[in-house]
């Protein structure tokens, strides 16, 4: 955020040299005045849109990181209906069967083949999950498919409690910004009134 500051002259003199004193003010890129030309802002103004810029891009990046658990969180939802469909398929059959990951549905939005491959636990001829052997380049072992799915709902476990400790971070200095602006405004409050006071 580019600052400008703008001198001017008072109506008081300085009685040891006889000249105007001076006050500034401040400019911003975004804050404007209605016929375009930038605003000019108090001390206090400027802490505040500085802070209130600050606020907007950290609640910027909360919400990317609130979407990133959102989908992380679907996609361990759509993990856990893929395993526990594939578990209860052959817990009674134990050998020579084999499952079509197709018939399979969960609330992602992709086949369950194409969420799968998406996620890197198929490659990409790989349809059918078997228990006997593989007799095409699409089976996988059940073992293996297993094994896959357990690592990946690891890994995005991991990466959720990761953003979560990201977001609590962003979400306190968001706070924080705001919290600034309260307690500037508030000391300078009382310096003017002190000022004041003193005439």
């Amino acid at each position: 955020m580019a600052i400008e500051t703008v001198e001017f002259d008072l109506s008081m003199v300085n009685p040891d040299t006889g000249r105007y004193n001076t006050a500034r003010a401040y400019t911003v890129e975004g804050v404007y005045n209605v016929d375009g030309t930038r605003r000019e802002l108090s001390i206090g103004q400027l802490v505040m849109a500085i802070c209130l810029q600050r606020a907007s891009s950290l609640e910027a990046s909360i919400i990317e990181k609130m979407n990133s658990m959102e989908l992380t969180s679907a996609q361990l939802e759509a993990l856990t209906t893929i395993e526990t469909a594939i578990i209860e398929e052959f817990k009674n059959n134990t050998t020579g069967h084999a499952k079509s990951l197709d018939d399979i549905t969960t609330s992602i939005g992709q086949t369950t083949v194409e969420f799968l491959k998406s996620l890197g636990i198929l490659n990409s001829d790989q349809i059918f999950v078997r228990n006997d052997s593989i007799y095409s380049i699409r089976d996988i072992m059940y073992d293996d498919f297993i094994n896959l799915v357990e690592s990946k709902m690891d890994e995005k476990n991991s990466f959720s409690q990761k953003t979560m400790i990201e977001l609590q971070s962003l979400t306190q200095k968001r706070d924080q910004s705001y919290d600034m602006i309260s307690n500037v405004i508030k000391s300078l409050n009382t310096v003017l009134v002190s000022n004041v006071n003193n005439f």
